[in-house]
């Protein structure tokens, strides 16, 4: 049973074992230097082929090795964590053998999961088979699997880790820092005689203005009384695996293992899996078949569930990177999170509220499952 308390990386890069997308290298330009001579023998195995270099996750190298018994991904932790990484294998490890769809990491001849060589670390996974599939390519029903399996998910973290302090603070971004963050970027923008786009990004920065002054008095509280828990720290369709007949494969991205409140990690998959492109916003009804599934494996109550939308919605409202990403074109922008979003998430506030936390009614438990739309 994993025992260490050094997980929290929020927001680090992809899992150790994620492959790159079909017909790419998951993007990135991989290092033509490969791992160290003989380092795959520590495993066993015996290959004449040239390890395949691909785009590593966290900072770390990855190679796709080709053997008679099939794939292999190995990644190189840079530098090497020992303590995080360590964690990180003992409950992945765990989730696997619990029978979840996580990938453990291949121990070597010692015993190990973590080798070292060279002053790095080290770790080969299996090829994982499967292809990403967005969130509103699912129907219904398969919202609802997936909610459950992040259900599962918590509730197995819950049980294989140490218990964290449930009261816990939580920084809250200020308007007023954002829209002066705002003014600085207007400044960026040729007034008069420039383009249609620099028209267009002045509009969109002073619509966000305009809405951080609107809504500066709805800011959450920086203390709030939630489950709080170990968590996967970035559930999104970036991460997950699917077989033909529409099931997970797997569930990728655990370097981003993390700490919080429970609720907040239901919310921000919710946000990033089902966020139309465009003015259209959420599709609240598979977010509603999402929580439901949680809500089968792990419930909580409508409250922390409101409470972690309100915080989701503030925190990109005051997210003003993507904004510079998308319109002054700076590079290091943060996620790169639709902005259009925020401006329907800010006028539908108050029935984004009630709809995340519509599967905790009776009403809606006992009637979902019967409609058409979960065939």
């Amino acid at each position: 049973m994993p025992t260490s308390r050094s997980a929290d990386e929020h927001g680090a890069g992809k899992h150790s074992a994620d492959p790159p997308p079909a017909g790419g290298n998951g993007g990135g330009r991989p290092s033509q230097e490969g791992p160290p001579p003989r380092l795959l023998k520590r495993w066993g195995l015996d290959t004449t082929q040239v390890p395949e270099a691909l785009a590593g996750g966290s900072g770390g190298r990855c190679w796709r090795v080709r053997t008679s018994g099939g794939p292999f991904l190995l990644k190189e932790y840079a530098p090497a964590d020992r303590r995080r990484v360590l964690f990180q294998h003992e409950v992945t490890g765990a989730l696997d053998a619990a029978g979840l769809p996580v990938l453990a990491p291949s121990p070597a001849r010692t015993g190990r999961t973590l080798v070292t060589a060279s002053g790095h670390g080290y770790a080969l996974y299996p090829w994982v088979a499967g292809r990403e599939r967005g969130g509103l390519e699912l129907t219904f029903r398969q919202c609802e699997e997936l909610g459950e399996l992040l259900g599962r998910l918590h509730a197995e973290l819950e049980r294989i880790t140490p218990p964290v302090q449930q009261s816990l603070l939580v920084p809250t971004p200020r308007a007023a820092d954002a829209a002066a963050t705002v003014e600085e970027m207007l400044e960026a923008v040729p007034a008069g005689g420039g383009t249609d786009f620099d028209a267009l990004t002045g509009r969109r920065l002073r619509e966000r203005r305009a809405l951080l002054a609107e809504f500066a008095g709805h800011q959450p509280p920086e203390i709030e009384v939630s489950m709080v828990g170990h968590l996967h720290g970035a559930f999104h369709a970036g991460h997950l695996r699917y077989a033909g007949a529409g099931n997970v494969t797997a569930v990728l991205g655990w370097d981003s293992l993390t700490t919080g409140p429970v609720a907040g990690e239901v919310v921000r998959a919710a946000a990033r899996l089902f966020a139309c492109e465009d003015e259209r916003g959420l599709d609240l009804d598979r977010v509603q078949a999402f929580v439901r599934g949680h809500r089968a494996a792990f419930p909580l109550d409508a409250g922390q569930i409101q409470s972690a939308v309100h915080r989701e919605w503030w925190e990109r409202l005051c997210d003003v990177a993507p904004l510079r990403y998308r319109y002054l074109g700076e590079e290091g922008a943060g996620e790169r999170r639709a902005a259009a979003l925020v401006s329907w998430w800010s006028a539908h506030l108050e029935y984004t509220l009630d709809a995340f936390a519509t599967p905790y009614t009776d009403a809606y438990t006992e009637a979902p499952g019967d409609s058409p739309a979960y065939g």
